[in-house]
């Protein structure tokens, strides 16, 4: 599997799994690190810019899987929210101390795992795409 089929792949993978942890947050609330009405507040203001990442992520998905000009240029829409979602969320928990609660709040882990993961995803993408977008 190329390189473009396998961050494809894992874009497609993180659409997904962006929208089943709304589904989770609206449905089942497991996602929720807190119940305090600034932290809702700050949560419920995402759903929207998620919605554009995960739809940027899938297209730059199907983009480099299909190896399509139009993937990489995608990708870097893909990659700049990822980037700028990651720093808002973790701006915010460190601001609220959130990241103080991951030592006996598993929403909390899972929170600082998605940072990590959306940070790196979306240098990723970028360091991907910049080069395959020129050239196209």
């Amino acid at each position: 599997m190329t390189a473009n089929r396998v961050l494809g792949a894992v874009l497609i993978v993180g659409a997904t799994v962006t929208a089943l942890y709304w589904w989770s947050y609206f449905n089942a609330g497991d996602v929720m690190a807190s119940h305090e009405r600034w932290y809702v507040a700050f949560e419920d203001a995402f759903p929207f810019a998620d919605g554009w990442m995960a739809l940027c992520m899938m297209g730059a998905g199907l983009g480099l899987i299909q190896n399509r000009a139009w993937g990489p240029p995608l990708g870097l829409l893909a990659g700049s929210a990822l980037i700028f979602l990651t720093a808002m969320d973790v701006t915010f928990n460190v601001q609220n101390e959130m990241y103080a609660l991951a030592g006996d709040n598993d929403a909390m882990k899972a929170e600082i795992a998605i940072n990590i993961a959306t940070g790196l995803l979306g240098a990723c993408t970028i360091a991907a795409c910049w080069p395959r977008q020129r050239a196209g």
